[in-house]
């Protein structure tokens, strides 16, 4: 009965959020993960983990992953645990029908022994399937406070890669590719200065410039120093 209740759930979960693709992520330092995932959405048998901080853009490398196995035509599932851990374990019954599983935040399933295990099934089961699996967390799998240690060998048997930190260089390239992307003229000096003012997190910039963006339309003003730093109280 629990299983019929939470099944319908599921494409909620399956639904990314926001388009994210490789072409829209800085590799730089992540040059070899971006291939590895690349390699893993075009139909390699394997099993991945990221780790890194939030914000450090495992998210995005996630639903690009995703994003690219079904613009082939393929099946991908993206689970957030935040929402996973909402339901019941049931609802990992049947993914291994699946051309790849990710799974991500699994370090807020940590310690939860009925989800432990069900994520120990549905790797096996994903992995005799021959279903692709990528999860991600802030930690690496031996360091999740994981109960079940077969579990952290299983996650920790495919290819583990740290989701590097973009530089100032690379953080002024996303500034610079999220202002192109809204049609918005942003000048370096702009630019650096937010870099060097902000919290350095891909992701929280992002939402910075898209912050910048709606103030800009709405005031009919353009990114100028002035203005950034009265709209960010800088």
């Amino acid at each position: 009965m629990a299983a019929e209740d939470t099944t319908p759930q599921l494409p909620l979960a399956l639904n990314l959020r926001q388009r994210r693709d490789f072409a829209s992520f800085i590799p730089r330092g992540n040059e070899a993960l971006v291939a590895s995932l690349q390699h893993l959405a075009d139909g390699a048998d394997e099993a991945l983990f990221l780790r890194g901080e939030a914000g450090s853009g495992r998210t995005h490398l996630l639903e690009a992953t995703v994003n690219r196995v079904m613009d082939r035509g393929g099946q991908g599932c993206l689970l957030p645990a935040a929402e996973l851990r909402t339901l019941t374990p049931a609802v990992l019954d049947g993914m291994e029908v699946h051309d790849l599983v990710a799974l991500d935040d699994l370090d807020q399933l940590a310690g939860r022994q009925d989800w432990e295990e069900a994520l120990f099934h549905c790797y096996n089961r994903c992995r005799a399937a021959g279903t692709a699996w990528l999860a991600a967390a802030k930690q690496g799998p031996r360091h999740l406070g994981l109960a079940l240690p077969d579990l952290a060998t299983r996650l920790a048997s495919g290819g583990v890669y740290q989701v590097r930190a973009l530089d100032e260089d690379g953080l002024l390239a996303l500034l610079e590719q999220r202002a192109d992307a809204r049609g918005l003229a942003l000048d370096p000096e702009v630019a650096r200065y937010m870099v060097r003012r902000h919290e350095r997190s891909p992701a929280a910039l992002c939402e910075t410039m898209d912050r910048l963006d709606r103030q800009a339309l709405a005031r009919k003003r353009r990114l100028t120093l002035p203005f950034v730093k009265e709209v960010l109280q800088w």
